[in-house]
């Protein structure tokens, strides 16, 4: 018989009545996930040519764990482990982001995190930091 205790699942065997039940800690399969996606600075808005650090928790999950990073839904993993880091962001680093965890057995996404670039960069072409002072 299953059940649940304070600690998570467990399973429940029931022997005779001469033997003590026996209970133990069950792991899943699946990688639950905290719902949690964070990112540095907060808020998911960076300067343009600031860093970004994205980080996914998770809350546990059976056997070893793999993360990997994805933008916009592409099939093309941005990097692996459980932290993504831009040193410095561009205009094209803008959009939605996410974290893929896999245990082996399945594989659990994190909720998107929108991403805005925000700004320009002094000298940028366009910008009026490249024009100003100039005949």
């Amino acid at each position: 018989w299953e059940g649940w205790s304070p600690h998570g699942p467990v399973l429940i065997c029931l022997g005779l009545p001469t033997f003590p039940v026996l209970t133990a800690p069950v792991p899943l399969a699946g990688v639950p996930l905290s719902g949690v996606l964070s990112a540095q600075p907060p808020g998911g808005q960076v300067a343009l040519g600031d860093p970004l650090v994205l980080s996914c928790s998770v809350a546990a999950g059976t056997g070893p764990l793999s993360f990997s990073w994805h933008r916009g839904g592409s099939g093309a993993p941005l990097g692996t482990g459980p932290r993504l880091e831009l040193r410095h962001v561009g205009d094209n680093d803008s959009g939605h982001y996410q974290c893929r965890v896999s245990d082996g057995d399945s594989v659990a996404g994190s909720d998107p995190l929108n991403v805005t670039v925000l700004g320009h960069l002094r000298g940028a072409a366009g910008s009026p930091w490249a024009t100003a002072g100039t005949r």
